[in-house]
């Protein structure tokens, strides 16, 4: 098992180091990287979320989305609370940040790309989940922490996520076992193939832009990173399985919650005025350390699973 798990991580690694390269090379620039994220926020990742619906409905697999969605939640108000208590700093803009790159992990750039090659379209269909908790949460109390304004909260951000958009409707695919024709599955599935390659491609990018000695040498850029990487994946597996959560669910949910830190991190930092650049170089870092982190938190939910 172990063994898979490093061979899927050591794939996107490649990828990852594809897109380090093209950039060096100058082969990829700012542009095209935005482009290659528009590609996967828009088209790629909603065909995989879609797709991973299209199945007869069980009540079994009814019953285990609305688990994993309670437990996203749950483990999102966690991370929330935590993260609240612990972080402190004196400088509001990195108290902030550091705060956000705790709290919001790359539940979709990274985990389901592993979802999908780990556990398949059944992994894919309970960590759809985290991504519809994570939007949520991201577009509420994301930008009100980053913000410091109740004002800047956009519902209508929230409602017009592809992503969000495409578990809804997957889920009336599902509830009513509605026919999804081979017209529309082909296309869907030859785009979801885009959603392993073009984040990795694009995280190695971010990746040869960003100062990753700067993060190493910032105490309050380790702890953060230490705490959405490693603290806080592991309690959430372990309250998970307390809960008797297993399965396929448990490993699902625990490669989303043990993914580094959300890119929004720096969009957000930069669109409302906080420290943009311990930004970028906590979520660069984060995606390398990841690499390392990530393969034990699951191999351990397997074997609880």
């Amino acid at each position: 098992m172990f063994s898979n798990i490093l061979l899927q991580v050591g794939v996107l690694l490649i990828l990852i180091a594809l897109g380090f390269i093209l950039a060096k090379i100058k082969m990829i620039n700012e542009v095209g990287a935005q482009c290659f994220t528009d590609i996967v926020l828009y088209a790629a990742t909603p065909c995989v979320i879609f797709t991973s619906f299209i199945r007869p409905f069980e009540k079994s697999a009814a019953k285990g989305l609305l688990i994993s969605f309670s437990s996203a939640i749950a483990a999102h108000i966690l991370f929330i609370a935590l993260s609240l208590f612990i972080i402190r700093n004196k400088n509001i803009g990195r108290e902030r940040v550091l705060r956000f790159a705790a709290i919001f992990g790359n539940c979709g750039f990274m985990a389901l790309p592993l979802q999908q090659a780990i556990l398949g379209a059944k992994g894919v269909f309970y960590g759809s989940s985290v991504v519809a908790v994570f939007n949520i949460f991201v577009w509420s109390f994301g930008v009100y922490l980053m913000s410091g304004d109740r004002k800047h909260i956009k519902p209508k951000s929230l409602a017009v996520s592809p992503s969000i958009i495409a578990i809804v409707l997957g889920i009336v695919v599902f509830v009513f076992s509605l026919p999804v024709p081979d017209i529309l599955r082909k296309p869907m599935d030859f785009l979801a193939g885009l959603n392993t390659p073009l984040p990795m491609i694009v995280i190695g990018y971010h990746l040869a832009k960003s100062d990753i000695l700067k993060g190493l040498k910032d105490k309050g850029a380790i702890f953060a990173t230490s705490l959405r990487l490693i603290i806080f994946p592991a309690a959430a597996l372990f309250i998970m399985y307390l809960c008797n959560i297993r399965g396929t669910m448990l490993v699902s949910l625990t490669i989303a919650f043990s993914s580094p830190i959300a890119a929004m991190t720096a969009m957000f930092s930069a669109k409302y005025g906080n420290d943009t650049s311990l930004a970028a170089t906590i979520v660069s870092m984060s995606h390398i350390i990841s690499i390392i982190t990530m393969p034990p938190l699951i191999y351990l939910s397997q074997l609880l699973a």
